[in-house]
């Protein structure tokens, strides 16, 4: 697993939502094929809560959304992470818009 990878989800998981984003940024910008719309989507998926966070509910519905668009398009597990428990924690944020920590759990 790439350190950046590892560092965004050690932010992730400890609700630094921009710092998570921005390992994750560093770690989509040079990606290419599969990873790369993977990566974005984890990057989309930590700025959503981050806005969510914030108060900002049109920021974190819009980047949650488009996070869930690319997530959804990969198997259950893929990079060692529970892609299924991602997604199904992300739905359950944008159903209710409340702020709330999600977790990150490896595969």
């Amino acid at each position: 697993m790439s350190d950046l990878l590892e560092r965004g989800i050690i932010f992730f998981n400890s609700g630094h939502y921009f710092d998570a984003h921005e390992a994750w940024e560093d770690l989509w910008r040079p990606s290419g094929g599969p990873l790369r719309l993977f990566y974005q989507g984890l990057v989309q998926s930590a700025v959503g809560l981050y806005h969510l966070n914030q108060g900002n509910l049109n920021g974190a519905k819009a980047q949650l959304g488009k996070s869930l668009d690319k997530l959804r398009q990969y198997p259950e597990t893929f990079c060692g992470i529970n892609n299924a428990k991602l997604i199904a924690d992300l739905e359950g944020a944008l159903l209710e818009l409340t702020p709330r920590s999600i977790l990150i759990s490896r595969s």
